[in-house]
């Protein structure tokens, strides 16, 4: 992964392939940020004039170059939008999402000075995410490894303008540099095809990294399911000659106070199951373990930034394949806990592999239970592709996660989960099915989740289908393929319950 490291020296002084600096929209015309100031004394004060002469106008998402004035120690200028000039001080999603553009439009090259405004510990750690999060390329499948078309991600980072012993700057890059690699590696395993991520190998993944960084996993194949009484997951990866596994990942300190469980899904390819999708649907169902994902990613995380609170991940997963053997619209499964379910559409499957599991964490006693998971296309249509829902048994708690997701840079939303959509639900033949009304499904999905969390537990979905693979052209700190959407918001998540928040 690309290196940050924090230097003391201008922005004209740095040897570096690039310089970049930051210039926004103001009242009067382009505007130079903060940082940018000994770059611009180099151009003799004419450096907005130059960039605007180029057709630079400080939008957010923009990247100009022009060739670097003599007194510089870097050939090149890059100029990225912050969009609106703020004068007391820009957002942090703005200072992610220029670091993300400018790594992302340096692929290719060595080592970058960014001289954008990094007034304190908090932009500085901004800034850092961004640039890890830009630089990021999955190559991993390509002949070369990516280094015939400049795919190669930039080396280095080094932020000007930070003071000597900065001690909180130092810890804010840190921390970026932990996330950003996990997230990161979310983003690989959702990029992985799915003839080579499937669910044994994505145990054997989880068991490997997770033993490596101390954390204590445990694998059920198909003979401990079908003894432990998994009836959801078994449902759902019988179809699959590749079969399904749980896998627990837990992370513990010795001075928590606090016990959170994260579910995540992990889906590893949907072709639909007997309810078979139609064309058009299939191609990027590998993302449909981005749930799993986020959760093994976001336990990593904790554990590196070695907060103290109980944290323990719980990947369901599982490949949805239509067989002989496949579960069949109209069979009843018996979950884990003796819940039956008539199941009325075999593409309607994450939920019944999140049931399982959800019922499974419960019982450990976790004071809160999170699942995230690429549930419903419902909730992309009513939320799009960049924000994700969030619904929870406990309003003040379904508050706190989407305030969360939002202050990390996660778009979230609040949604409800409406008592009248859980009568649709009740089945003739079993306990519940996994279908109801087709309008709201995003909540109907919701509610049917609601129905496996223990009493006395604290619950919140975070269904992630929108904003967890971005189909179009890469865009601020985001690319192309897996997002990692989630990790920063459960990340957030315990750290407030590291603090006594929850």
């Amino acid at each position: 992964m690309t290196a940050v490291s924090l230097s003391t020296s201008t922005a004209a002084a740095l040897r570096a392939d690039a310089v970049v600096v930051a210039v926004a929209k103001g009242p009067k015309g382009l505007v130079l940020a903060p940082g940018a100031e000994t770059v611009d004394e180099a151009f003799e004060g004419r450096l907005a004039e130059v960039l605007t002469t180029v057709g630079a106008t400080g939008t957010a998402g923009e990247a100009v170059k022009v060739p670097a004035a003599a007194g510089l120690k870097a050939p090149l200028v890059l100029a990225v939008g912050l969009g609106e000039a703020a004068e007391d001080g820009y957002q942090a999603e703005a200072l992610r999402s220029a670091a993300g553009v400018a790594a992302r439009t340096l692929h290719g090259s060595k080592k970058a000075a960014f001289a954008l405004p990094v007034t304190d510990a908090a932009s500085v750690e901004a800034v850092t995410l961004g640039a890890l999060l830009g630089a990021y390329t999955f190559t991993a499948c390509r002949s070369d490894n990516g280094k015939a078309d400049a795919k190669t991600p930039l080396v280095e980072v080094s932020l000007t303008g930070v003071k000597r012993g900065d001690k909180a700057a130092k810890a804010a890059v840190e921390r970026a540099t932990v996330v950003a690699e996990e997230m990161n590696r979310a983003r690989d395993l959702v990029n992985m095809p799915p003839n080579d991520l499937f669910p044994k190998s994505f145990a054997e993944i989880a068991t490997a990294i997770g033993k490596e960084q101390g954390l204590k996993v445990e694998v059920l194949d198909e003979k401990a399911l079908t003894k432990g009484g998994f009836g959801g997951i078994l449902g759902v990866g019988v179809g699959s000659d590749r079969g399904p596994r749980l896998v627990k990942v837990a992370y513990t300190h010795p001075k928590a106070k606090a016990s959170l469980a994260f579910v995540g899904k992990g889906i590893t390819y949907d072709s639909g199951g007997i309810s078979l999708k139609p064309a058009g649907h299939n191609e990027t169902m590998k993302c449909d373990m981005a749930g799993a994902g986020a959760v093994f990613a976001s336990v990593l995380a904790v554990a590196k930034l070695g907060l103290p609170v109980n944290v323990t991940g719980w990947l369901a997963l599982a490949e949805n394949m239509p067989s002989g053997s496949a579960t069949r619209p109209g069979d009843v499964l018996r979950m884990y806990g003796g819940k039956t379910v008539e199941v009325l559409n075999t593409d309607a499957e994450g939920r019944l592999v999140l049931a399982d599991a959800i019922v499974r964490a419960g019982e450990d006693k976790p004071s809160h239970i999170v699942d995230v998971a690429t549930l419903t296309g419902a909730m992309v249509m009513a939320l799009g592709s960049r924000t994700f829902g969030v619904m929870a048994n406990d309003d003040a708690f379904r508050s706190t996660v989407t305030e969360l997701a939002e202050a990390a840079g996660e778009p979230a939303w609040a949604m409800p989960l409406p008592a009248h959509l859980r009568g649709p639900m009740d089945s003739s033949v079993a306990d519940i099915s996994n279908m109801g009304e087709r309008m709201g499904g995003g909540l109907v999905a919701g509610l049917f989740l609601k129905e496996f969390v223990a009493d006395g537990i604290t619950w919140a979905h975070l269904d992630i289908a929108g904003p967890a693979f971005h189909e179009g052209a890469p865009f601020g700190y985001t690319p192309k393929g897996g997002t990692a959407t989630a990790v920063r918001t459960l990340v957030a998540l315990a750290e407030h319950a590291a603090d006594g928040k929850l």
